[in-house]
């Protein structure tokens, strides 16, 4: 089978983990780039990514590449290739156009530029013109400009893959699903191994852990763009998709999610119920300040309030009191503590044995590891 190159994004901080996802499920000449990684496969593994891959956002396949140093230039550059390979008239189209640099400032102007372009081929070739369809269209396109570089790809996802399906409710401040399961990635947790998620919310890190700990793929049960692709070979995906569903198991998982609020865990039970993962979790309403861990020698992940998410009163002194928690109760386990609040983070008053910078809900955060062994040392993060 004919390979090719293949784009997966992810969020900034998530490229290297990213790209060990792809090398374990077969990318070749796997490069890291700028909130994305790009590597050879071919359909097997372009619909093996779209199912497996956690921390990716869209898997794209480039197209075509070219200079443009006006508003004709990309209209040519576009125009010239052969659209009429790619999708028909009667199929749907839309663009997501991203600029960067001095030659093109408006996004929607060079996405509305690259529409005309592919239309009047079209219409030159037909007679007629495939429809443009911004909610729910055929073919997505995705136009990338910095300064006079232009890189034109098809969008294999369609629905970015965080959008999982399985959190139809959520609380004021969820972490997105690709960030938890990065997080999860990051932190080394082994299945056989007990997670603490002792400020839960909408139960995401809980449930990514679940999908991790059970071998289940994000996406087994859900569409993609590329089901409407004219060289769609259904038969093919069924396979890879049966190949990954028989590695999904029913080990027994030590997943505690634990929420202060009794809203909180009725919605935790209902996304887990909608993910089919609600027999993996152990749910239970608690305040973690007075919370123990129910075994020994895990792991303990934490999206603690901040300031810019939902108000308190006294962060700093709710931050030394979760680093004074940790350092009393959970001795033994690896902390992992995202927060944006970088000020607050220092009041943890733990040493950090490591940090990583990344996004959380369109906002820098910072990830931090504290290991909880005997007699945490007081210094500041």
């Amino acid at each position: 089978m004919e390979k090719y190159e293949i784009v997966a994004t992810t969020l900034m901080g998530l490229e290297n983990t990213l790209a060990s996802e792809i090398t374990a499920l077969g990318g070749e000449r796997v490069k890291v780039l700028k909130r994305a990684v790009s590597y050879a496969g071919d359909d097997a593994l372009l619909y093996r990514s779209n199912l497996a891959l956690r921390t990716a956002l869209r898997v794209m396949v480039p197209l075509t590449e070219f200079r443009a140093g006006n508003e004709e230039q990309l209209y040519y550059g576009i125009k010239d290739f052969p659209w009429e390979d790619v999708f028909s008239p009667e199929q749907t189209f839309a663009i997501d156009a991203v600029t960067g640099g001095a030659v093109f400032r408006h996004s929607q102007y060079a996405a509305l530029k690259s529409k005309d372009a592919i239309a009047d081929r079209f219409r030159q070739k037909y007679g007629r013109r495939p429809g443009v369809d911004t909610k729910d269209p055929d073919i997505l396109l995705n136009i990338r400009i910095f300064d006079d570089k232009v890189t034109v790809s098809i969008d294999s996802s369609g629905v970015s893959l965080d959008r999982r399906g399985y959190r139809k409710v959520s609380n004021e401040a969820p972490i997105n699903e690709v960030l938890a399961a990065g997080i999860l990635l990051m932190s080394g947790w082994k299945p056989s191994q007990p997670l603490a998620d002792p400020m839960a919310g909408s139960g995401t890190f809980g449930i990514e852990a679940a999908l991790i700990g059970s071998h289940t793929p994000p996406g087994i049960n859900r569409a993609f763009a590329f089901q409407r692709w004219t060289e769609y070979d259904a038969n093919l995906f069924e396979r890879v998709r049966f190949e990954l569903s028989k590695k999904i198991s029913d080990a027994e998982l030590k997943i505690y999610c634990r929420d202060i609020l009794s809203k909180n865990i009725d919605i935790i039970s209902q996304n887990a119920e909608n993910a089919g993962m609600d027999e993996h979790l152990s749910l239970k309403k608690e305040d973690f300040f007075e919370s123990f861990p129910k075994e020994p020698g895990g792991v303990v992940v934490i999206n603690p309030p901040y300031g810019e998410r939902l108000r308190m009163t006294d962060l700093e002194l709710f931050y030394k009191r979760l680093g004074d928690t940790l350092k009393q109760r959970y001795e033994g386990y690896d902390a992992w503590v995202i927060s944006s609040d970088l000020d607050a983070l220092k009041a943890v008053g733990l040493k950090a044995s490591f940090k990583a910078d990344l996004m959380n809900g369109g906002l820098p955060a910072r990830l931090v590891k504290y290991e909880m062994y005997r007699g945490s040392r007081e210094e500041g993060e």
